[in-house]
């Protein structure tokens, strides 16, 4: 009797430890589970493009509760006329998201299944620019940091069509005017090659050189409208027409598909042998000061990003740093505070996005360097007396001033190690590439100066809304 009595009672206690493990059935047969945890997110949106780039509250609260008209609404069909219209805008980039999924787990409340509705929750990063970083393998970054001619991805001989920059993800794209043939194969490239780029996470600048005047790609192969030489309005120093001027040419190039213009000319007309001439609007740095601003707020309000050059002033020079293998300005720091940085530092206030850095050495720093290769210029200069908190972008280094006295890849390699983000038009694409990445690896360029420039880059395609806000698990 008592052995039975101490069987019962062992029995017992055994039954309450274990009916408490996982995999143990309910007195209904059903298996109690521990559900997983589970966590979902919902495809972000590729934001639509904005129709400006604000550059103070003013314009922001004014622009911001516009929208791009899409292309069908655009007076333009096949060519466009010489209209000054400002109303021309592109069509806006954009996607939208799939339904919300279901998701369900087993509930362990009841004896019986049953079906939770759990809603997906997105998970929206509170930096999208490191977010997206974070994302992009070292290569990836390493080819933002390049601003090319279509001819540079493909190899081959002149582009009219769209890119596919899967292999190559550079970061922007310069056309000239052998890239041009009509408004609609310039569209269809552009807006193409803008997929590719997209369905690669980060979407792509399109630059072009349209000053007006004589330097006016657009204009005269597209018949986009056309401006005099910036000497003449320069004469009349109406900053309404300045802003006039860049906004009717940032809406008729931004209604092709351009987000970049490499305008305005901010230099000062000092030596009379410059290579610049009448693309200069005054020998008066005041002048050239408040026409640059001018037309920077107008291209900006037409969401088309503006280029200051040629830092740190061109004006001064007597010869052509296309053809010549070196430039030397002697100039003081006092004389360049006094001249050629007024109408920069007037440019980067009215909220410009870029600053090209010529090739020009200037005595002041006393490197030898052409300013693009000069951490004085870029870093000290640029950055650190003129604020500028954009993307430093070099002038084209194809030419002479860089191309004949540096390889490829040792002049990419001192620009980013002087402070610039953007190389454009290198002699030898592959070279100046491989020449960054190597110099990451082996640690002469650090992976945080790489991240830098590419979080002024991401900065200014998130305002375009060109980079898509990256997905999370």
């Amino acid at each position: 009797m008592k052995t039975t009595i101490k069987r019962i009672a062992v029995v017992a206690v055994l039954a309450m430890l274990t009916g408490c493990s996982a995999g143990e059935k309910n007195d209904s047969g059903n298996e109690i589970k521990i559900p997983d945890i589970i966590s979902s997110s919902t495809h972000s949106t590729i934001p639509e493009v904005s129709s400006s780039l604000p550059t103070s509250s003013e314009q922001s609260s004014a622009e911001s509760s516009s929208s791009p008209k899409s292309s069908s609404q655009s007076p333009i069909s096949s060519e466009f006329p010489n209209s000054t219209s400002s109303e021309i805008l592109p069509e806006p980039i954009s996607s939208s998201s799939p339904p919300a999924p279901i998701i369900s787990s087993s509930s362990t409340e009841s004896s019986s299944s049953s079906e939770i509705i759990v809603p997906p929750k997105p998970i929206i990063p509170d930096d999208p620019i490191q977010s997206r970083i974070a994302q992009m393998t070292l290569e990836e970054r390493v080819y933002q940091l390049f601003f090319v001619n279509p001819e540079q991805i493909t190899g081959g001989g002149t582009v009219l069509t769209p890119l596919d920059l899967s292999e190559k993800p550079v970061g922007g794209i310069i056309c000239m005017g052998d890239n041009l043939e009509s408004v609609r194969q310039t569209r269809e490239m552009l807006s193409k090659t803008q997929e590719s780029a997209l369905s690669n996470g980060v979407g792509v600048f399109f630059g072009v050189d349209e000053e007006g005047g004589g330097v006016a790609r657009c204009a005269k192969k597209l018949g986009t409208t056309a401006f005099s030489n910036m000497a003449s309005y320069g004469a009349r120093n109406d900053s309404n027409e300045a802003f006039y001027i860049g906004k009717t040419i940032g809406s008729d190039i931004r209604a092709l598909g351009f987000n970049v213009d490499f305008a305005p000319v901010a230099d000062v007309d000092i030596h009379p042998n410059n290579e610049l001439g009448s693309r200069i609007f005054s020998d008066n740095p005041q002048v050239v000061a408040n026409m640059t601003a001018g037309v920077v707020r107008g291209l900006n309000s037409s969401g088309v990003a503006a280029t200051l050059k040629h830092f740190p002033g061109l004006g001064a020079e007597d010869g052509n740093t296309h053809t010549a293998s070196a430039i030397v300005i002697d100039r003081t720091l006092e004389q360049l505070r006094a001249e050629e940085f007024v109408p920069f530092r007037e440019g980067i206030r009215a909220g410009a996005d870029f600053v090209m850095v010529g090739h020009q050495q200037v005595t002041a720093f006393g490197d030898h360097l052409p300013a693009d290769l000069s951490y004085t210029a870029v870093t000290t200069m640029l950055r650190g007396e003129l604020g500028f908190t954009g993307i430093a972008i070099t002038d084209a280094q194809r030419m002479n001033t860089i191309s004949t006295v540096y390889d490829s890849g040792t002049a990419a390699v001192l620009s980013i190690k002087a402070g610039i983000d953007m190389i454009l038009s290198p002699a030898d694409f592959n070279a100046a590439y491989k020449g960054v990445l190597n110099a990451v690896k082996s640690g002469e360029i650090s992976e945080q100066r790489i991240n830098e420039s590419v979080t002024r880059i991401l900065t200014v395609k998130y305002k375009m809304g060109i980079l898509p806000v990256p997905e999370f698990d």
